[in-house]
Parts: C-alpha cells; sequence; structure tokens
C-alpha cells in the first residue's frame, strides 16, 4: 500500500508540476530573469505550495504516524551549514542553467521529451559525484 500511495502522490505531483508551468524550462527561466521579461506566475505556484506545505507540516508535526500508520519521519536537521550552502548554490545554479529541477526533470522523461534524458542522465551522475565528494571530504 505504502508504494501505490506513493505512486500516486507522483503522478499528482507531476499532473501538478504540467499544469503550473513548472515542467516548462521556457517558462521557469522567464521567471528567474529578473532583468528581462520577468514572469511572476511561478511566484503564486510556489507560494500556493508553501502556504499547503506549512499546513501540512504543522499537521504531520502533532502525529506519530502518518495516515497509512507508518512511524511519522521528518526531517530533524535545523542547522545552516556549509552542505546545504553548497547544495541549495548548486541547486540553484543548475536550475538557472537548465530551468528544470528534479521533478519536472523526471516528468520531461516520462513524458519522452529527449533533452530530458540528457538532464536526468546529468543530475544521477551528480548525485553520484555528491556522494564520492562527500565521502572523500568527510562532509557531515
Amino acid at each position: 500500500m505504502p508504494f501505490l500511495t506513493a505512486a500516486l502522490a507522483g503522478v499528482i505531483f507531476g499532473i501538478g508540476l504540467l499544469l503550473s508551468g513548472m515542467a516548462s524550462p521556457v517558462k521557469v527561466l522567464g521567471f528567474l530573469d529578473l532583468t528581462g521579461h520577468w514572469d511572476p506566475s511561478l511566484a503564486m505556484v510556489m507560494a500556493g505550495a508553501i502556504a499547503i506545505g506549512v499546513v501540512g507540516f504543522a499537521f504531520a508535526k502533532r502525529q506519530t504516524h502518518s495516515l497509512l500508520k507508518l512511524p511519522m519521519e521528518l526531517p530533524r536537521a535545523t542547522a545552516i551549514d556549509r552542505r546545504l550552502i553548497i547544495g541549495s548554490a548548486l541547486f540553484g545554479i543548475g536550475w538557472g542553467l537548465a530551468g528544470v529541477c528534479p521533478g519536472p526533470g523526471l516528468v520531461s522523461l516520462a513524458m519522452g521529451i529527449p533533452q530530458a534524458i540528457i538532464f536526468v542522465a546529468a543530475m544521477l551522475a551528480g548525485m553520484q559525484l555528491s556522494g564520492f565528494i562527500q565521502k572523500r571530504l568527510r562532509f557531515k
């Protein structure tokens, strides 16, 4: 049952990305272009997602188990450390260069968009490289 629930949530998330325009690199790059033809519409999408997330996390924090009766496992880290700053910077740079982040990249791959193959391959390679660097430099 947890797999089916996760799959359903992923499909709903993917549909939301498509309907909101978040899976369109042109739309995303328009949002990130503050000095040119800025498109603020994705700010409303993000504001809506944040509002729903705030309500959802407030509810989840008071629970010991999920709706599927599984133990509630929320993130515990609260520190702003070197790993968070470097990871956020790399994510932002990649998002700005490609106009795609992981969720929309996977949606584009599922839709059969050829450029998504390159993006997802680079994303997976970056994840592997990140793991290697963290082990090598002993980031904690």
